[in-house]
């Protein structure tokens, strides 16, 4: 296939909470500290309005690459549920008519542990066929399913859409976007450039991740395949400049900038 054939679509993932769990489930639900192949591919079929049962052939092809843009911090969700009608919760066993039969001893609580990132923004690029790519970029400027990142009761803030780009490497497809963090994040900024943390599909990377997904089906259940991954840092323009920076201690013409944000580590 010749690089006319070929492209990159970039994505930008935002929003309050993100959950990339990858293989986890049930009562202890983790994250990822960057969006996983598994949530990505899902995203976009939801664009497309496929169902859960349809085949994700073309679309596990891709090669993805995925720049932290700013990392978020970690939050933790002691979620609980109960019956309302305060009756004893389903166990996982069913009876000779294929009915669920209730927790015995009786429990009436059910408690999970989720983790969500918060405030986190990546950019995502994803290569492959120039056709399909297009396609999917439609698809996520006009989603058939709503959108989501890593769970439904994350919704992405913002445009998700950067555009479909010229066939590229990865890394320099990464490269070639700009800094996508918030405002708060980016006065912080110190020099002209600021190097991101990235992680790209290479066959030749020195480490693996287990997060490609044979099927969203919930009958049979998703199985994780591995891919080889390789870490790198991505100078990105900040669009400061020197004369962007704070005044100096000697400078009395002007006040320094307040900036709350700073107590957090932001």
């Amino acid at each position: 296939m010749t690089g006319t054939d070929r492209a990159v679509l970039m994505l930008r993932l935002a929003a309050p909470l993100q959950s990339w769990g990858g293989p986890s489930r049930y009562n202890l639900r983790e994250t990822r500290p960057e969006p996983t192949k598994s949530g990505v591919l899902g995203l976009l079929a939801a664009a497309e309005g496929r169902t859960r049962e349809a085949s994700l052939t073309d679309l596990v092809g891709l090669q993805l690459g995925v720049r932290v843009d700013q990392p978020g911090t970690l939050l933790r969700d002691y979620h609980t549920s109960s019956d309302y009608r305060g009756l004893p919760l389903l166990s996982a066993k069913t009876n000779a008519k294929g009915q669920q039969t209730r927790t015995t001893p009786p429990k009436y609580t059910s408690v999970t542990r989720r983790f969500y990132l918060q405030d986190a923004v990546f950019v995502a690029a994803l290569r492959g066929p120039r056709a399909l790519l297009k396609s999917l970029e439609q698809a996520v400027r006009n989603p058939v399913f709503p959108l989501s990142l890593g769970r439904r009761s994350c919704p992405p803030t913002g445009p998700v859409s950067l555009g479909l780009h010229a066939d590229n490497r990865l890394e320099d497809a990464l490269q070639g976007v700009a800094w996508q963090a918030g405002s708060h994040r980016r006065r912080q900024a110190k020099g002209a450039t600021v190097s991101l943390e990235a992680t790209v599909e290479d066959p030749a990377g020195d480490q693996s991740t287990v997060d490609v997904p044979d099927t969203y089906d919930l009958k049979t259940g998703t199985r994780f395949g591995r891919r080889t991954v390789r870490h790198l840092w991505i100078p990105v323009p900040t669009g400061r400049t020197q004369q962007d920076h704070p005044a100096t201690d000697t400078d009395t013409t002007r006040q320094p900038d307040h900036d709350p944000f700073a107590l957090l580590g932001w």
